[in-house]
């Protein structure tokens, strides 16, 4: 009896290892196959991902190419832009550059002068009324009972007594006046894009003698004299020149007396600024620049 019980007892526990081993083959193989899917579903996900990483890496690729191009443009846009011109007026044309450098001069200009200016062509003005004054100041000629500096807006006008240029009714310029007209003309050439217009003034009093036939005559020939010296002897360029006659026409104040008829008797040198000139000479400086 005990010799049928071993036997049977070892074959108990061989089944019972054998079903054990087979339960955990079963739990291992399903593993396996999930595993196996979990990594076919992964394989695929990185497939998908890679593929939409690559049209990502071509839309930038591509946005950065328009970028480029973009930049190319707008860099030859702003090139353009900087040599546009703008009208002033009715003929004078700006470059934004020069623009910028009429900017730089405002800077100086009195806030109060410049609120004043509405237009491109307004501040342009005051910017070479600035230039001028800079000039009328390094020139040594100081305001006195015979001779008048005023600043309207943008024209200078200077006004000198005849006393210190002409001789009674003679359109001679005194020797003597030289050194202040040689002034004159360091200013006038101080700022070449000024045009200037001499004008003559006489009192009321009427005159006839010699060459000369009234008034019209005497101031027109007086401004002429003028005109010369500062063209022949100092070299002021005749287009920048301008004589004018007004005979009595403009008196400062009534003709009435002997000491009014001297203020009368006058030559105004009138400084004007010509924009087309000014922004010659800007654009001629800045070719030149390197």
């Amino acid at each position: 009896m005990r010799k049928l019980f071993i036997p049977l007892l070892l074959l108990l526990i061989s089944i019972t290892t054998s079903c054990v081993s087979k339960k955990k083959y079963v739990e291992l193989e399903e593993r396996y196959n999930d595993t196996r899917g979990n990594l076919q579903k992964t394989t695929l996900e990185k497939q998908q991902l890679e593929a939409k990483f690559a049209k990502i890496e071509k839309r930038v690729d591509a946005y950065n190419e328009k970028i480029n191009s973009l930049k190319s443009v707008n860099e030859s846009l702003s090139e353009e832009n900087n040599v546009k011109l703008e009208v002033v007026g009715k003929s004078a044309v700006i470059s934004n550059s020069l623009k910028e450098k009429m900017k730089e001069t405002l800077k100086n200009v009195d806030p109060a002068k410049l609120a004043t200016a509405k237009t491109l062509k307004d501040s342009m003005n005051l910017a070479v009324a600035y230039n001028l004054q800079k000039s009328l100041k390094a020139s040594e000629l100081e305001n006195s009972d015979d001779l008048n500096i005023d600043i309207d807006q943008t024209v200078v006008m200077i006004s000198i007594s005849d006393k210190m240029l002409f001789n009674t009714a003679s359109y001679k310029v005194k020797k003597n006046a030289y050194k202040l007209i040689n002034k004159l003309a360091d200013v006038i050439q101080s700022e070449p894009s000024m045009d200037v217009m001499i004008e003559g003034h006489t009192d009321s009093r009427s005159y006839n003698s010699g060459v000369l036939q009234d008034n019209w005559d005497l101031s027109v020939k007086r401004a002429t004299s003028i005109v010369r010296l500062l063209e022949k002897k100092y070299g002021v360029d005749s287009n920048r020149l301008i004589a004018s006659g007004r005979g009595s026409s403009m008196p400062l104040v009534e003709n009435n007396t002997a000491k009014n008829r001297a203020k009368n008797r006058r030559t105004r040198i009138v400084i004007l600024p010509n924009l087309d000139k000014f922004f010659g000479l800007l654009a001629k400086e800045e070719n030149i620049t390197p």
